[in-house]
């Protein structure tokens, strides 16, 4: 009577296509006892175990296909966690740069806020100052003068109407 042990390993086996009860028991008894150690058996060393060249051959296709699922879903959580981990970290950046980016525009803002008032005054006393200035070139006193914008608003040309 077989094992608690290799009915599991027979089972396993005879879950993949192609591969009966009797095969997996051959294959057991031959030491290939795992999907592992049947992909990466050979077709000559499946036909010593006493299969058939045929059923060796789709024997071992099936058990290299399902190797590589296995495989594939034995490291997809790690690839997982390293594509995570490269997410945290580029994030890390990204909100570093941010916050320093915020920092430069805020103390840039601060200070053209303190000299804004400064700068808008000086522009203001530099303007009246060059207005007076104009003022005491222009060397007159009073009101401007009133200049005419077209023949009919002269003084000679309002009397000849009223005549």
């Amino acid at each position: 009577m077989a094992s608690k042990g290799t009915d599991s390993k027979i089972d396993k086996l005879s879950a993949l296509p192609n591969v009966s009860a009797a095969s997996a028991k051959k294959l057991v008894a031959a030491k290939i006892d795992s999907v592992a150690k049947l992909a990466k058996s050979t077709s000559s060393a499946l036909q010593k175990a006493g299969l058939s060249a045929a059923v060796a051959g789709k024997v071992l296709t099936a058990a290299k296909a399902a190797n590589k699922v296995t495989s594939a879903a034995k490291k997809a959580p790690a690839k997982a966690k390293k594509a995570a981990t490269a997410a945290k970290s580029s994030a890390k950046k990204t909100s570093t740069k941010a916050k320093a980016a915020a920092k430069k525009t805020t103390a840039k803002a601060k200070k053209s806020a303190k000299e804004s008032p400064k700068k808008i005054s000086k522009a203001a006393k530099t303007t009246a100052s060059k207005a007076k200035k104009a003022v005491n070139d222009a060397g007159r006193k009073g009101g401007t003068i009133k200049v005419p914008k077209s023949v009919n608003q002269m003084d000679w040309m309002k009397r000849l109407r009223n005549r």
